[in-house]
């Protein structure tokens, strides 16, 4: 039975991936913030079988990932998905293209989602690099977005979580370089615009469409794909 850990699982694209994987027969670690508040992924885990384990989790808590680490020492781990993020103060589902506009800067929540959204999933690879080189599959996903890449953005805004996802796609081509040796395949994904509470009611996809995509990219990743930006349906991504 292969696993999957999945950060952010108690709501949208993190918590359809462990409906899917779940549904599938995968072992699933879930990670969310604040499990008591997570009605939806309990159930999930209670209908499972003992197949989904849901573990307390916020990835700006270095000590909680150093945590989790310890209690999944020797347990290999096939894909770890590093979905957990943030947009900051201001969501696009709240002040669409007028979210965090120049001359509105809050520094500190700048500072927050860079911790969340690059630092975490930096912090989670490191932390299970081992349970990862010890599976079958090897793979290292975080979910980034199209408005990281540079060559691609044609309009302003959004400074924290553009930067954020830059920073999160440049970690992860490093990544790929370094884990190579290790046969690790470690890269970043983009979702697409998806209906949550992030991405708001005007996205082009629903999550389910998003994670079955996103999941059949993942599986069929070889080690040429490490270090490639591809989004949902396969696509790959300029910088």
């Amino acid at each position: 039975m292969p696993t999957v850990l999945i950060t952010g699982a108690n709501r949208g694209l993190g918590l359809e991936f462990v409906r899917q994987y779940a549904r599938d027969g995968w072992r699933v670690i879930a990670c969310a913030r604040r499990p008591a508040e997570a009605a939806e992924l309990d159930a999930l885990a209670v209908g499972s079988a003992g197949r989904v384990t849901v573990h307390e989790l916020d990835v700006g808590d270095h000590g909680q990932i150093e945590s989790l680490a310890r209690q999944l020492a020797g347990t290999p781990i096939d894909v770890l998905v590093n979905n957990a993020g943030v947009m900051g103060r201001e969501t696009f589902a709240e002040k669409g293209l007028a979210t965090q506009k120049f001359g509105s800067t809050d520094y500190d929540d700048w500072l927050r989602t860079l911790r969340i959204n690059v630092l975490g999933p930096m912090k989670m690879a490191e932390a299970l690099v081992d349970n990862v080189a010890a599976s079958e599959q090897k793979k290292i996903v975080t979910l980034t977005s199209i408005v990281g890449s540079v060559g691609h953005s044609s309009f302003g805004g959004l400074y924290a979580y553009r930067s954020s996802k830059s920073a999160a796609n440049a970690v992860m081509k490093a990544m790929s370089v370094d884990l190579r040796k290790r046969g690790i395949i470690a890269l970043p994904m983009h979702p697409g615009w998806v209906r949550t509470a992030i991405g708001g009611p005007g996205g082009e996809l629903d999550v389910t469409t998003s994670v079955t995509g996103l999941r059949e990219v993942i599986a069929r990743l070889t080690p040429g794909d490490s270090g490639r930006f591809l989004q949902w349906d396969g696509r790959e991504l300029p910088w």
